[in-house]
């Protein structure tokens, strides 16, 4: 029987935090936010609130992972840009996104895609069915995170050490730029290339999530607004 632990980054239909895409979509004010508790894990908590002059979700994890989210349905010829913003006062020292053991990541933005699932392998396939059983949603077709890693370099891109479906790339890295907002501006379809070797398909969900559960730590973040802009 496979691991609770394992489907941690698999369950992420609808992943969460943005707005509907108009010309740009932004988040976080209000609407369908809402938590999405990982099986097995205690959850982080998440709350609207201002931070440093800005509207923000505010994440506390401790020893815990769950997810902020809100569905959206961006089809791909629609993608474009995304903006993106966090506020992290401290790292978790033995956290790594690219160690099973330590998968943990103070500021995680996720990007949930739909795509053909026949093309998957017979063993994600039944590693999907699993998660769907146990969660009640089917994991999407691929993932891509962007993250703050402790150590990891930035333009770092990661395979997720127990799905090849889930890929980070590290926007951040380290005590450098703690404690002031992170703004970043990517190309979400040009990075899905770079991640999957492939075209991205439908856009079905955005997230937030700051986890500490497999390093028993600590941690919070700041994530302001989130912004995508068809191209």
């Amino acid at each position: 029987m496979l691991q609770l632990k394992f489907l941690k980054p698999l369950l992420m239909r609808g992943v969460l935090c943005a707005g509907l895409l108009a010309g740009c979509a932004t988040a976080p004010p209000t609407g369908d936010w809402h938590a999405v508790p990982l099986p097995g894990k205690k959850p982080t908590r998440y709350a609207h609130t201002m931070h440093e002059g800005r509207r923000a979700i505010h994440a506390q994890a401790d020893g815990s992972a769950s997810m902020w989210r809100r569905k959206v349905h961006v089809p791909a010829e629609q993608l474009g840009s995304v903006k993106l913003s966090w506020w992290v006062d401290r790292l978790m020292a033995q956290a790594h996104v690219g160690d099973a053991d330590h998968e943990d990541a103070v500021a995680r933005v996720i990007f949930a895609f739909d795509g053909d699932r026949d093309k998957l392998s017979p063993r994600t396939r039944a590693m999907f069915d699993l998660a769907q059983v146990l969660t009640g949603e089917a994991p999407p077709y691929a993932t891509l995170m962007y993250v703050w890693d402790s150590r990891a370099e930035v333009g770092s891109l990661i395979v997720n050490p127990r799905t090849d479906r889930v890929r980070k790339i590290v926007l951040d890295s380290g005590p450098e730029g703690l404690k002031r907002w992170r703004d970043h501006r990517r190309n979400l379809a040009e990075d899905f290339r770079k991640a999957f070797g492939e075209e991205p398909g439908t856009l079905v969900g955005i997230a937030v999530m700051t986890d500490g559960d497999n390093t028993r730590s600590m941690a919070q973040a700041w994530y302001g607004a989130i912004e995508l802009t068809a191209p």
